[in-house]
């Protein structure tokens, strides 16, 4: 699903501004693979999008994540360890005159983790077609657990406001803005993970103990984005997010890309994406005693760092004419991921203690679809 948003997001914008119409019906069946740090997660993944009647679509999703992880997280404080994650999520659209309301349930499930989210939308179509404002919340109920202690249940709650506008600027351009806020209540962290500090007892000259984090967390996020249509049916696509939260983290994130179809059946696209982001303000790589303060975290997503993403991607479309579908497509995407970190440090290297190298990795994200139109 994840995929097929991306390949098809070009078009996305200026179809929901053009006018309110019901999604396509469609099968995609997905085959999903990151690898990196080494994590690795794949699985495959199925949805399908029936319409009833001409007022309501229903969609459904399956998704697997297989995950193998022996990151530097593991490696320092705990052991390699494989889990599997199950999605199943179901979607109804209602399409009213130029206003299309939306229904989602979505449940995932691993050993350690159970989460469901209700999500609800509304769209309505203005000013000729031109404009588009949407509206969505979404409520998520979490359940933690910790494999090995079965004493240890926790919960958590996310709730998500979401405004948009789209609008066509001219014949050949299409912006879209939108705001985001999203409030975290509950058990925030991870059982698992641990910080560490100075210890000049220990033999490596320092110890762990457990993340302890506040329990609440609210954030907002705005983005800008735009296509712009060029000659050839190509285009160019661009975009900024900025986000911050009560943890003091800040970050930006700016991506910009290009589509040039090929002949009649091919679709190429390549893509650019940076994001960089400031420390939480309880976050450190040693702390410089037990207990240090009231907060602490080391999670290395919370400290400050900068990725950078060039994705390339192919499309082949086929099967016009065919009396069993409208047309079909097969895709092959590939991003190539930079992570850099500027205060996480590297403890698989020997090194006086906080001293070690700043620790860095690679990722390739690999996304293989076939989509089917009926």
């Amino acid at each position: 699903m994840a995929a097929a948003a991306w390949i098809f997001g070009l078009t996305a914008v200026l179809s929901n501004a053009v006018a309110a119409v019901l999604p396509e019906e469609r099968a995609d069946v997905l085959y999903h693979r990151y690898d990196g740090g080494g994590a690795k997660i794949d699985g495959p993944s199925l949805l399908v999008r029936k319409n009833l009647g001409d007022s309501v679509s229903v969609g459904l999703n399956h998704y697997v994540d297989n995950v193998t992880s022996a990151s530097i997280d593991v490696l320092v404080s705990a052991s390699p360890y494989t889990e599997k994650r199950d999605e199943n999520s179901i979607n109804l659209d209602y399409l009213r005159q130029k206003t299309t309301m939306s229904l989602g349930y979505t449940r995932s499930q691993e050993s350690d983790y159970d989460a469901t989210t209700l999500n609800l939308g509304i769209s309505q179509d203005m000013l000729g077609d031109l404009t588009t404002v949407s509206m969505s919340f979404a409520l998520g109920d979490n359940v933690v657990q910790q494999n090995g202690n079965d004493a240890f249940e926790e919960d958590a709650q996310v709730r998500s406001y979401r405004v948009g506008v789209s609008q066509i600027v001219t014949k050949d351009l299409v912006m879209a803005l939108t705001f985001e806020t999203i409030t975290d209540e509950g058990y925030l962290n991870n059982p698992y993970r641990s910080v560490r500090y100075v210890d000049a007892g220990s033999a490596n000259g320092y110890s762990f103990q457990q993340e302890v984090y506040p329990r609440t967390r609210t954030s907002q996020a705005i983005a800008l984005r735009g296509n712009y249509y060029l000659p050839q049916r190509a285009a160019i696509h661009a975009g900024v997010r900025v986000f911050k939260d009560t943890w003091d983290i800040d970050a930006t994130t700016f991506e910009v890309g290009y589509t040039l179809p090929y002949g009649e059946a091919w679709i190429f696209e390549a893509s650019y994406r940076l994001h960089d982001q400031s420390d939480a303000e309880f976050y450190s790589d040693l702390f410089p005693f037990q207990d240090a303060q009231n907060y602490l975290a080391r999670d290395k997503e919370l400290s400050s760092f900068t990725s950078t993403t060039f994705g390339l991607g192919a499309s082949y479309e086929f099967g016009r004419g065919w009396s069993a579908i409208d047309r079909g497509s097969l895709n092959l995407q590939l991003d190539w991921i930079q992570f850099d970190y500027d205060n996480f440090r590297d403890l698989t290297v020997a090194a006086p203690v906080g001293e070690e190298p700043l620790y860095s990795f690679n990722a390739t994200v690999t996304r293989a679809f076939a989509s089917f139109w009926f």
